[in-house]
């Protein structure tokens, strides 16, 4: 075999180039291109059916692309298969685990498959056990853990659904951990719980039909994707005529009020890439009124992943 591009070091742990995958004439996946370095938390976003499962099966190597690569720390998912899987970690929504082995036991098993051995191999489960504070369950057999302590894994990188089925405290303690990942691992998260990708991850990456349409940190996407923009301020008057004196500022699209704690919430849409702060203060205190707060609002990620999976079908060559 000839020798491996990673052979120098690779800072792109994760890397999809053109990756396809076809049933007859049902499109999976289509053209998903992406790369991520080491250190990174990604959200991988989708409606159910999107292609997210089908993508993170092709890079664990479970299956081969009908076009395109994949490659895990510079080996190629098809061709380098088994050196691509030294280097990669995945826990599937429904784990699969030996629940007739003990926690420590199956920590074994698994490092010794991924050819561990010796002092080497000790030192990692003892680490795994105290990383994911499991030390009281290590000589547990694992049928007798609850579905949380099944999943706790710290060698993931892969990670589908992570969170689904445990009970808050820990979700809390996964959230944790998938960030303290972070220092040695490539991370790429599936989930479909949004504010859990904005808590844990730093770059978010959705895929809709089978191809990625957005792929970037939220507040930029956000910008991108913004038709206008949004601040609110809040002040003390009559309701009435600061609305009024608020539409009336050039490049304001409309405004929306409401009442709280007697004073109004108003919501001030302007065009996009229009300035309209300072001269929302200067209305304000031109009226003889009183601002108790201004501040811009970007779209969430809730908008963003709404905006971009359910607008329009994604376009095909």
């Amino acid at each position: 075999m000839a020798a491996s591009a990673n052979s120098e070091p690779n800072h792109r742990l994760i890397e999809a180039d053109g990756l396809s995958k076809y049933y007859g004439d049902f499109i999976a996946a289509e053209d998903v291109t992406f790369s991520i370095a080491k250190g990174e938390v990604v959200g991988f976003l989708g409606p159910n059916g999107a292609g997210k499962t089908t993508v993170m099966r092709i890079l664990t190597g479970f299956m081969a692309p009908s076009a395109g690569s994949a490659r895990i720390a510079g080996f190629d998912t098809v061709e380098e298969s088994n050196e691509a899987r030294r280097r990669v970690g995945y826990l599937p929504e429904s784990v699969p685990l030996y629940t007739d082995m003990t926690v420590r036991g199956y920590l074994d098993y698994m490092g010794t498959l991924h050819e561990m051995s010796g002092a080497h191999l000790r030192r990692r489960i003892d680490e795994t056990i105290e990383t994911v504070q499991c030390s009281h369950y290590a000589d547990t057999l694992i049928g007798k853990l609850s579905k949380g302590y099944r999943q706790r894994d710290p060698s993931v990188v892969i990670l589908d659904e992570p969170t689904a089925g445990i009970d808050p405290t820990q979700v809390v303690e996964t959230r944790r951990l998938i960030k303290s990942l972070a220092n040695e691992h490539t991370v790429l998260l599936s989930t479909h719980i949004l504010p859990e990708v904005s808590v844990v991850c730093d770059r978010v990456i959705i895929i809709h039909e089978g191809r990625i349409v957005a792929d970037g940190d939220p507040t930029n996407l956000a910008e991108q994707l913004a038709h206008s923009s949004t601040i609110e301020v809040e002040v003390r008057g009559p309701e009435a005529e600061v609305a009024a004196a608020l539409g009336a500022i050039p490049g304001v699209l409309r405004v929306t009020s409401s009442a709280a704690n007697g004073s109004g919430v108003y919501h001030v849409e302007a065009q996009q890439g229009t300035q309209v702060r300072e001269q929302i203060a200067n209305v304000i205190v031109g009226g003889g009124w009183t601002v108790l707060r201004l501040q811009p609002l970007s779209m969430t990620l809730e908008q963003i992943f709404m905006r971009l999976t359910e607008e329009e079908p994604v376009a095909r060559a």
